[in-house]
């Protein structure tokens, strides 16, 4: 505790004090401290404490040619893993003035979205913790291993998939996964129902969760945050609908919807998750329909063994589960980057709890903190 004033009241000298939460721990795979000033049980500042997990993966960007960079790019929102390579694969296609295939376009596309899925479930399945504890973790979980058995057919990973590279897709879809895709899909659709319910008829569930860490429009808007936090504060962005890439440019409207709520609480931010996978399985599915009705083709570009890409700079950004995912790539002609800086969601957003926090319980900060929806290592990088 680091004291700041000394009041006397006459009777009693007090301090206002900044207390750190949580307690450090190098065993920790990723920390967020917060410094917070509270009034008796009520938080009045909080300061988002970030580095203890960095790594410097913008410099070790500089030193791995552009095949080997997407083993950093796929790690530091490790719950995102296809979507943090897709952004960097398009940044060096576009240097590149690489076009990949029809058929790897609308694969990635769906890839991408069941990836969201992937992602969106595992911050229900902590969401709001001490609520009934695990009906919301165990049915959004075991939604989440349908699509996790999916992604790793097709990659052969489960977390960190690597199944991007520059010019399309490590290999082409495996014989009979598009209808294995597409039962997993119509499985977590099913397992949606009980979600929902845990979510919108819930009132136990509803009333923890309304009114904590509202953050309001114009907040959210200064802060620079972006994705479902964003659009439950009522800011209706959607990189997917705004700047399409991939084949969300040919999505029918019906299909990209972009959900928003007003209120910008942890119960909004909560609504509009659990909407947005049901959007991305809609996608999922009318890119499986794409896919199905395609003649067998290529997937990916064939490329040099060394890929250079040439002089010049280029930003690519994509909409990640958690937001807008940026690389802006500076090349100078040689095998390797001369500098690549990533854009992530996860360090706007965790700033904003500046915005966020002051007047919520105590009692309310683990909930509060659940709602906003970050990786510690797509903050540190």
């Amino acid at each position: 505790m680091a004291e700041q004033l000394t009041v006397s009241t006459g009777r009693l000298a007090t301090a206002d004090a900044v207390l750190s939460l949580p307690a450090q721990h190098p065993a920790a795979h990723g920390v967020l401290q917060l410094a917070l000033s509270v009034e008796g049980e009520r938080v009045v500042s909080a300061d988002p404490v970030i580095g203890y997990m960095h790594r410097g993966a913008e410099k070790l960007f500089e030193v791995r040619d552009y095949r080997q960079i997407l083993v950093l790019a796929n790690r530091h929102d490790w719950l995102s893993a296809f979507g943090s390579e897709l952004g960097l694969v398009l940044a060096v296609e576009r240097m590149l003035g690489i076009e990949v295939p029809e058929r790897a376009v609308w694969a990635r596309t769906l890839l991408g979205e069941l990836n969201r899925v992937l992602s969106h479930l595992m911050f229900l399945a902590g969401a709001a913790p001490g609520i009934e504890p695990g009906s919301l973790g165990a049915a959004a979980l075991a939604a989440r291993e349908s699509i996790q058995a999916v992604m790793e057919q097709a990659s052969g990973g489960r977390v960190h998939f690597m199944y991007n590279q520059v010019g399309g897709l490590k290999a082409d879809l495996p014989d009979g996964w598009l209808a294995a895709a597409r039962r997993a899909v119509s499985e977590v659709r099913d397992r949606c129902g009980s979600l929902s319910a845990l979510v919108f008829d819930n009132e136990e569930f509803r009333s923890s969760t309304r009114e904590v860490a509202t953050l309001d429009a114009a907040a959210a808007a200064a802060y620079g945050v972006t994705g479902p936090i964003a659009r439950a504060s009522g800011l209706d962005i959607d990189l997917r609908r705004d700047d399409p890439y991939l084949a969300y440019a040919d999505l029918p409207a019906s299909v990209m919807r972009v959900v928003t709520r007003a209120d910008g609480d942890a119960l909004a931010r909560y609504e509009c998750l659990v909407e947005q996978i049901g959007v991305s399985l809609e996608i999922g599915e009318h890119c499986l329909d794409v896919l199905e009705a395609m003649p067998e083709g290529p997937i990916s570009v064939r490329l040099p063994n060394v890929v250079r890409a040439p002089e010049g700079e280029t930003y690519a950004w994509t909409e990640n589960p958690l937001g807008a995912n940026g690389y802006y790539l500076v090349s100078r002609g040689e095998r390797t980057p001369w500098r690549l800086k990533l854009r992530t969601a996860s360090f706007n957003n965790v700033q904003a709890l500046a915005a966020a926090l002051p007047g919520t319980h105590l009692r309310d900060l683990t909930t509060a903190l659940a709602s906003f929806f970050y990786v510690i290592g797509d903050v540190d990088k």
